[in-house]
């Protein structure tokens, strides 16, 4: 399954919660906190302006991305992972790593 996302949104795969604290203590699942990073696998092809001109995103294919706690709609892919639906303005910087 194939998404393509429409005007100003992403698709991001939420990147993988801790497994153990930095002391080395093993986290349970109820325990773990959502990662606010993501890899961005899909953007859209931008927002419509006041003219009707398309506006080109910020962010690309392949970035990773801070985005809020609550950003975006989750939903399973074909692989069963959990992926992220939002729109740009929840992504709140891209990191250069």
């Amino acid at each position: 399954m194939k998404v393509k996302p429409l005007g100003d949104r992403l698709v991001v795969e939420r990147f993988q919660p801790e497994e153990k604290t930095a002391g080395g203590i093993l986290l349970p699942d109820t325990a773990k906190n959502k990662p606010q990073r993501g890899k961005v696998l899909a953007v859209g092809d931008g927002k419509l302006s006041k003219e009707g001109k398309r506006l080109p995103l910020q962010v690309k294919v392949g970035d990773t991305v801070l985005f809020t706690t609550w950003a975006g709609d989750e939903y399973k892919d074909h692989r069963g992972e959990n992926i992220l639906l939002m729109r740009e303005e929840d992504v709140l910087a891209v990191v250069d790593e």
